[in-house]
């Protein structure tokens, strides 16, 4: 059984030294690169005297910053990844929250080091690689290794404006790992097409199946995402069969008329996550890979990664909704209302996960970490650790788990108990609506949708009061070219707050100028 992530990277090495395990469009690495840079990496941080200990990884986006994660894990420390397009305020307090002592930066970082205010040891990868290999010191690191051990500390990119730090471990990352790739059927012909920013959780995926199978994972360079047809071609002309990409990234391509001129010839797996897929997208996607194997995938980062999944083998209805599905093995799911008690079945309740995929919790963070982490309510006799996702789901029929919104998304307006997630469906089902979102403004108790598409707002009026009831019609309409996002895909409902109050001052300015 394996007990340490690294395993995966040392029996791949030692099968297949000189296949490509992660490229881009600049460099590849084999898994023997792979292996001797992270050793490296390794013993140059445990020559600095680093152990057990957070280690920012300051890199750009490239396989070599996956050799650092390793080589921080072979130091017996945690990676803590920060990047070149993240704000400088959140990179300040990423450090301040992990008051780490040691950074790894590139070439490309090198000079921006400074601006971090920085106070540790910072090294360069390159410097590291070149050292030698301690190998006397990476086995008593390897001794005394468990595997509870800390591998990094992700920060959640959520809409509060302050980072939390997850705390994964071996343990957690292994067992999500070998189900997730027994479900999707991962092997050593998989070509992974690697959306995701290297800072979130989501690129597990395809970086650790790699290493475990021996399959391969192109980082797909940011700029393909803004062009529908580039990226497709990208994923033909690497032969990439296997993607696990957020809803926004598929829906772009699908939305956009994509298939029409060109489709994923090699494509045989889709995953998706992160929100919820518009059916009439899913079911474009659908219809152009009907040989495709789709799959929806749920879970948060605080349980390591996906902790449900949902084998997506038809076309849905417009009033449908694409199930979660059932938990991965070895991973628990309960539906509780307010007091901690079990709902029926059919009903909604906030989704709370148990199991080995928990992570530790909030880096130096205990009081958020015990407001969601708590003790099972359904269990008096022993502790039993449970997460609160503060998403809500119900269980339909067929015993799948359905996503019905977040907590926090359920309003009360004109008397009536809404969730906006209900609206989007709604108004998503629309033709001519590419994507949309729906936010509420407290201050004035209004609906404010969001929109991209070709349909004025006022053709919008009409057919959403076709679909809607009166008292869930948005009291204001926005229409944008694009959403805004996070950098996890999700949408950014904090930004588009903003650009209602931009534009509601706006017209404030222009009536008084009229005045």
């Amino acid at each position: 059984m394996q007990t340490n992530v690294l395993e995966y990277l040392e029996h791949t090495a030692l099968r297949v030294p000189d296949r490509l395990a992660f490229a881009d469009d600049e460099m590849g690495l084999t898994f023997r690169d792979v292996h001797s840079c992270a050793r490296r990496v390794g013993s140059s941080l445990a020559g600095e005297g680093a152990f057990r200990e957070p280690v920012v990884v300051y890199m750009k986006k490239c396989p070599s910053t996956l050799a650092a994660f390793f080589g921080v894990i072979y130091a017996g420390c945690y990676y803590v990844p920060i990047d070149e397009e993240m704000p400088g305020r959140r990179m300040k307090l990423i450090l301040e929250n992990t008051k780490a002592r040691y950074l790894i930066y590139d070439e490309s970082t090198r000079d921006r080091v400074p601006d971090l205010g920085f106070q540790g040891r910072a090294m360069s990868y390159h410097d590291c690689i070149e050292g030698r290999i301690d190998e006397k010191v990476l086995e008593e690191i390897r001794r005394q290794a468990q595997d509870v051990d800390p591998i990094y500390v992700l920060f959640t990119s959520g809409s509060t404006g302050m980072p939390k730090g997850v705390v994964g471990h071996h343990r957690g990352v292994i067992d999500y790992v070998d189900s997730l790739s027994d479900v999707l059927g991962f092997g050593e012909d998989t070509v992974f097409g690697n959306q995701t920013p290297l800072y979130l959780d989501a690129c597990m995926k395809e970086v650790y199946p790699t290493l475990k199978y021996g399959a391969m994972t192109w980082l797909i360079p940011k700029e393909h995402f803004s062009i529908p047809i580039n990226l497709v071609e990208y994923l033909n002309e690497h032969k990439i069969n296997t993607i696990c990409w957020v809803v926004s990234a598929l829906t772009m391509i699908s939305a956009f008329g994509t298939f029409e001129f060109v489709r994923p010839a090699y494509l045989h797996t889709v995953a998706f996550g992160s929100e919820v897929f518009p059916v009439k997208q899913f079911n474009l996607w659908k219809a152009a890979l009907p040989e495709a194997q789709f799959y929806n995938l749920y879970g948060p980062t605080e349980a390591t990664g996906m902790s449900c999944y949902y084998h997506a083998r038809r076309m849905f209805d417009e009033k449908e909704v694409i199930p979660v599905g059932r938990p991965f093995p070895n991973t628990g799911i309960y539906l509780l209302d307010p007091e901690g008690r079990e709902v029926p079945a059919g009903e909604k309740g906030e989704i709370c996960i148990k199991g080995t995929c928990l992570t530790h919790g909030y880096y130096n963070n205990p009081e958020k970490t015990a407001e969601v982490f708590t003790q099972n309510p359904l269990n008096p006799h022993y502790p039993e650790v449970i997460y609160h996702t503060g998403d809500l789901g119900r269980w339909d029929g067929d015993g799948n788990l359905v996503f019905v919104s977040r907590s926090d998304h359920q309003i009360k307006h004109m008397g009536h108990r809404i969730e906006l997630g209900e609206i989007e469906a709604d108004v998503d089902g629309i033709e001519e609506v590419s994507a949309c979102c729906c936010i509420y403004i407290k201050e004035q108790n209004k609906i404010v949708l969001f929109y991209a598409g070709n349909i004025g707002k006022r053709e919008l009026t009409v057919q959403m009061k076709e679909r809607l009831p009166r008292y869930m019609i948005p009291n204001a309409i926005v229409p944008l070219p694009e959403l805004p996002l996070l950098p996890n895909g999700k949408r950014d409902r904090m930004k588009m707050k903003e650009l209602y109050w931009e534009q509601r001052k706006k017209r404030t300015k222009s009536r008084k100028e009229e005045a």
